[in-house]
């Protein structure tokens, strides 16, 4: 069983608007009726005789007006051989469109709508060659996105002003957003689609090894279930092989933190000679000397140390200063995650986070913890586990069996996905959570994992099936594994392609 629309909740057709398209024009009103033919017609008042009377009613009606939404994804693009951007058959087209989105701005009230609508437009903007008003609307866009805490919302509106930033040349902001946009938490569809343009970012730089991986994965993820993909990824590949005979193939590929910009921390290493831990960084020169019994990674530019002489953990930063003493008493912590670690005294329990001056943020009380995730930590109490945000209130109350977030590509998150979901165990049945705390679905099923854009579940006898993410059944429960769900799910997708 399909949506009653036939396409999953929350990934609507071309735009994320969700607008069906307007009908081109209406039928005569004159002509056989549904009972019959019709009877003889009153002129409208007004009219000068019957002749001309029936010619009017003849008359198609006027069309209404077209969604500019729905217009703007029905553009046939052109991909350009020597630049790879995107240009219109008819450029004169989206000025109407860019009106009318910005007529329907005007009503628009809520982060969703107005985050959709700014995107739409600087896309608009971006061909048009108004590339000022096209990263103004593209920056406000991603605020409005980012304010809804919806993953899908975000990434579109990163990626739109990405592209406006690489058609302006600031190639590292524009690369940089595409990297923070492209979650392994995304249908693959629409990671395909970013790590596309991430690809013709490279290839204006002259990083040519670099968009080569980036079209490859894009292929990839498709697996050529995709033709159009794979033309303009041809497209491409001709491009990098014409540029790449003229001055080579260019640098060599960067890292996801290089493009992110984030600092890579010095890493933990043993001197085999004298049993002890210390840290280097990437050309391997000693920025923290061999003198630690128990060294942890760094995370957020911070790690936690033991001496041999000590039972407790002290906190240091990247150049070996203590922030935290061993003195403090910590007998077991955890790696530093959103700004808060978990530490416990006696190391058996009544965990209680900390931040990196060891101001106590959540006082002692868990049994069990679990890093913070998305401005939530998973927490287990008096023997159920539940939820706390970053100042300690409990969100979801600790009543479940489980709580974490496994996904459908194998994956498991220790608490919650990007769009604010966990999947909680009651009494050997599964459910969906909310950051808010709120019961999505109530837990009823033996299995249960998330998909990007559905949840998968199962039955007693093992039959797949798919709920959409409202909790609402999506996909009759036939299947005999996931896979099939997953595939069904693709080809309700089969018409969503955002623009980008």
């Amino acid at each position: 069983m399909t949506s009653a629309a036939g396409a999953v909740p929350g990934e609507q057709t071309g735009t994320e608007s969700g607008a069906s398209a307007a009908p081109t024009g209406a039928g005569p009103t004159g002509g056989a009726g549904a009972d019959g033919p019709a009877g003889p017609r009153t002129p409208e008042p007004g009219a000068e005789d019957d002749d001309r009377a029936d010619v009017a009613d003849d008359e198609p009606a006027p069309a209404p007006p077209v969604d500019p939404e729905q217009a703007l994804a029905a553009i046939e693009w052109r991909l350009d051989p020597g630049t790879l951007r995107e240009e219109a058959p008819d450029p004169t087209l989206l000025r109407p469109i860019r009106d009318g989105l910005t007529g329907k701005l005007g009503s628009a009230l809520d982060n969703r709508s107005r985050a959709r609508l700014l995107s739409l437009r600087s896309v608009a903007s971006r061909i048009l060659g108004d590339l000022d008003d096209a990263v103004a609307d593209g920056r406000l866009a991603v605020t409005y996105a980012e304010a809804t805490g919806e993953l899908r919302r975000t990434s579109l509106a990163r990626a739109r002003l990405a592209e406006v930033l690489r058609w302006r040349g600031e190639h590292a902001e524009a690369d940089r957003l595409f990297a923070e946009a492209n979650s392994p938490e995304l249908p693959d569809r629409l990671r395909a689609l970013l790590h596309e343009h991430a690809g013709r970012s490279c290839y204006d730089q002259g990083r040519l090894t670099e968009a080569c991986a980036h079209f490859e994965r894009a292929l990839d993820l498709r697996q050529g279930g995709d033709a159009a993909l794979t033309a303009r990824t041809e497209v491409a590949l001709d491009a990098v092989a014409g540029r790449a005979a003229e001055a080579g193939f260019g640098p060599a590929p960067r890292g996801r933190e290089e493009v992110l910009g984030t600092p890579r921390h010095p890493a933990a290493t043993f001197d085999d000679e004298h049993q002890l831990w210390g840290y280097a960084d990437a050309d391997g020169e000693m920025v923290v000397a061999h003198r630690y019994a128990e060294a942890q990674p760094f995370h957020e530019g911070l790690a936690w140390v033991r001496m041999p002489e000590a039972s407790r953990w002290a906190l240091i930063d990247t150049t070996g200063a203590a922030l935290i003493e061993a003195n403090n008493g910590y007998r077991a912590v955890g790696a530093f995650a959103e700004g808060l670690s978990w530490v416990s005294m006696d190391g058996k329990g009544r965990w209680m986070a900390v931040d990196k001056m060891n101001i106590v943020k959540i006082p002692p009380g868990y049994e069990e913890v679990r890093p913070f995730r998305n401005g939530l930590a998973a927490v287990r109490q008096n023997g159920g586990w539940g939820a706390v945000d970053r100042t300690g209130e409990v969100v979801v109350p600790t009543r479940y069996h489980r709580l974490g977030a496994p996904l459908a590509d194998g994956r498991h998150l220790d608490g919650f996905t990007a769009d604010g979901l966990a999947v909680v165990e009651l009494a050997g049945r599964r459910g969906v959570v909310n950051r808010s705390g709120r019961v999505v679905v109530t837990p009823a099923y033996p299995t249960l994992v998330i998909h990007p854009v559905a949840f998968l579940v199962t039955t007693e006898t093992g039959r797949w099936g798919a709920l959409d993410r409202r909790g609402e059944p999506l996909i009759d429960p036939v299947h005999p594994h996931r896979a099939a769900v997953a595939a069904e799910i693709d080809r309700l997708l089969a018409d969503t392609n955002p623009v980008l």
